[in-house]
């Protein structure tokens, strides 16, 4: 089953491209992670004492993480909670404080309304947000003042942070005044996410091991077959069709990354808007166009971080068609096996290799292999 964002219920379509390489923004149908969000979502009616109000996802650069973010803020939106929803970087403590604040009164405002346009009129009269007035004392002393009005509504607070990095003191700090919120029983919950690396680096860290408890994921691959449904069914309630040929040459070309998928739909889409139907040559003109934007925007990225050594890993892995046993690379390298499960280690934790059986490794984002041969032969 397909999940579509609140926001979509009941809404028309309409004529527009509907696939989103846009970062952040929430696709039409979030494709593969279905049993996440529905942990997350039960998370917030299950209330307190449910361990996925405290998690930490994880996955490479274009896995959808920061979409997932904005989808499980939506929905807890639909359970009567708020969110303050910010990135890790200096100032992110006061950005919580104020984006909670304001969500707060503009929530509590709505409800105040609402009671005084129905038949009863209780104890929202004369309601006023009591924390207009001048803050004092430190961040949790003012986050405890604020969660103390939105518990006497039974309303809780989400809390989202993206790109999470452990060099940043505020970050520390947040996950040291959390776990006292969570001691103390307060409607709040925690939803962090990062790229492997800096979540494996924000755990191993010893002053936030508290963080160590909280549920963990990794967003991989996607399936071909939720792919293929979540593409058609996009194509189809934007108004249009795809014949299934060319339907599966576009599946082949996502590769089971989430943003590839938006990426590779919105350019398909975009070669002949005006079309009834998106034909296998506007696929093939539309998948080449994708590759590119990949290559020149995530994969440029990733392979910035590489260190000389982790290209010589990835170079080692050429050869083989698939998958890689790290005896071959070790060879291939002209090093003992111990000293190349290092680089694995790191080239894995960046989400750029991935392991599916003990002691294989393959290439694990879309047209990477493609992209390291180029800068190889450059």
């Amino acid at each position: 089953m397909m999940l579509a964002p609140p926001f979509w219920k009941g809404i028309a379509m309409v004529m527009h491209n509907p696939f989103t390489p846009s970062f952040g923004i929430i696709p039409p149908y979030m494709a593969g992670r279905e049993d996440l969000i529905e942990e997350l979502s039960n998370a917030f009616s299950n209330g307190l004492g449910d361990p996925n109000l405290s998690t930490i996802v994880s996955g490479p650069r274009g896995s959808g993480k920061t979409a997932l973010l904005s989808f499980v803020a939506e929905e807890a939106a639909s359970q009567g909670w708020i969110s303050a929803n910010t990135t890790a970087a200096t100032g992110m403590l006061e950005d919580i404080l104020d984006q909670a604040t304001v969500a707060a009164r503009d929530f509590l405002d709505s409800l105040d309304d609402k009671k005084l346009k129905g038949i009863t009129i209780g104890q929202f009269v004369g309601f006023e947000w009591e924390n207009e007035a001048p803050r004092s004392g430190n961040w949790r002393t003012q986050m405890n003042a604020l969660l103390d009005q939105l518990a006497e509504h039974e309303v809780g607070l989400l809390i989202t942070v993206d790109e999470v990095r452990v060099d940043l003191e505020e970050m520390r700090q947040l996950a040291r005044v959390y776990q006292h919120f969570v001691r103390e029983g307060r409607k709040v919950a925690l939803l962090m996410a990062g790229l492997p690396y800096a979540v494996s680096s924000l755990l191993s860290d010893e002053s936030v091991s508290f963080l160590r408890r909280a549920r963990k994921h990794a967003l991989g691959r996607i399936p071909d077959n939720d792919v293929r449904d979540a593409m058609n069914l996009t194509i189809v309630q934007g108004g249009r069709a795809i014949s299934p040929a060319a339907l599966d040459t576009a599946v082949r070309a996502v590769d089971g990354f989430p943003y590839m998928m938006q990426l590779v739909g919105y350019r398909i889409w975009a070669e002949r808007p005006a079309s009834e139907e998106i034909s296998p040559d506007d696929v093939s003109r539309g998948v080449e166009l994708a590759r590119r934007e990949m290559m020149e925007g995530i994969l440029e990225c990733a392979y910035r971080e590489l260190s000389k050594g982790d290209k010589r890993f990835l170079a080692a892995m050429l050869p083989d068609a698939k998958d890689s046993s790290l005896a071959d690379i070790a060879e291939r390298m002209g090093v003992k096996s111990n000293y190349a499960s290092q680089y694995k280690r790191r080239l894995l934790e960046q989400g750029v290799i991935g392991e599916y059986q003990k002691g294989y490794v393959r290439f694990d984002m879309p047209s990477f292999r493609e992209y390291l041969q180029t800068q190889l032969e450059g």
